[in-house]
């Protein structure tokens, strides 16, 4: 087994240079959700139809040269069916609460994503949960504002909480389809299901599926572009080496990413807290990812 694969089976080995490139892209793409989804109009189940089915299209035609696995797919569809979930969630937090603590809240993330690891049999070191311990303070320090200010701010951090959860099943999920099924086929499936998924949603809230301004056409382009192919694919792709647990908790500096650019796009300032809580976050994040392994591609005990 190459150093590369086994990466895969450790759950806080720092990724290779090139998944770092793909996580590092990713993040910037993601970065940009929040912010978007806080500026956009547009009804939730709709724009996240057109972002998915946006994202389909794109990866469409880089997957029908490769051969496909049956249960490859069956991951595929049901990672597609939690993602139109978690998105419901998460354009909820972005609508509710602000993009800042919203973002915070998803990157519980990770720590739900340890949790499924060990409950399916995988070892999370002690070093690790101290990570996520200083990580959830973070967390807890940019959201505890945000919690005491109205109820439709405290709706918004918990389906922000939800959202992680499914965020971390979704990337479980990916990670076993990609097992058997090349990432853009991987990606396709999974895109296309989720925009189906939201269909339902649409009709039975009769929202509208066309009539929008140029504008609002424009932030479905940056979503798709953005965060779909940049951000989602990226982190996709990287989880054919990497374990989703290690992606998810990369995941965390989306916060600070999404908090400058909602300052800066929407003028929306976060609680006092956030810088604080941030830096608890990015060092909760070092203790589980800035590792050093061996030369055989484990960590050192």
């Amino acid at each position: 087994m190459s150093a590369d694969k086994s990466l895969i089976h450790s759950h806080t080995a720092m990724p290779g240079k090139s998944d770092l490139i793909r996580l590092g892209i990713g993040i910037l793409g993601i970065g940009t959700s929040g912010p978007l989804i806080a500026m956009s109009a547009m009804p939730i189940p709709t724009l996240i139809f057109w972002r998915n089915l946006g994202g389909a299209i794109v990866t469409a035609p880089f997957a029908w040269r490769h051969r496909k696995n049956r249960e490859g797919m069956g991951w595929a569809v049901l990672a597609g069916i939690i993602l139109s979930i978690h998105f419901i969630g998460f354009f909820l937090a972005m609508r509710l609460t602000t993009v800042a603590a919203g973002t915070a809240l998803v990157a519980l993330q990770p720590i739900f994503a340890a949790l499924f690891v060990r409950i399916t049999g995988g070892h999370i070191p002690s070093r690790a949960w101290l990570g996520m311990v200083v990580s959830f303070s973070g967390v807890i320090l940019i959201s505890g504002v945000d919690l005491t200010i109205s109820l439709r701010a405290f709706m918004g951090d918990l389906a922000a909480i939800i959202s992680a959860a499914l965020a971390a099943m979704y990337m479980m999920a990916g990670s076993k389809a990609q097992k058997t099924l090349e990432t853009t086929s991987y990606t396709t499936i999974c895109y296309f299901v989720c925009a189906i998924t939201a269909i339902p949603f649409v009709v039975l809230g009769g929202f509208n599926f066309w009539n929008f301004t140029a504008n609002q056409w424009w932030i479905v382009l940056g979503l798709i572009v953005g965060a779909q192919i940049l951000g989602h694919t990226m982190f996709n792709s990287a989880l054919k080496r990497v374990s989703p647990a290690v992606v998810s908790l990369i995941i965390f500096f989306e916060v600070p990413v999404s908090s400058v650019l909602a300052i800066w796009w929407l003028d929306q300032r976060p609680p006092i807290g956030i810088l604080p809580g941030i830096i608890l976050i990015l060092t909760g994040c070092a203790l589980v990812v800035l590792r050093t392994r061996t030369p055989q591609g484990e960590l050192a005990p």
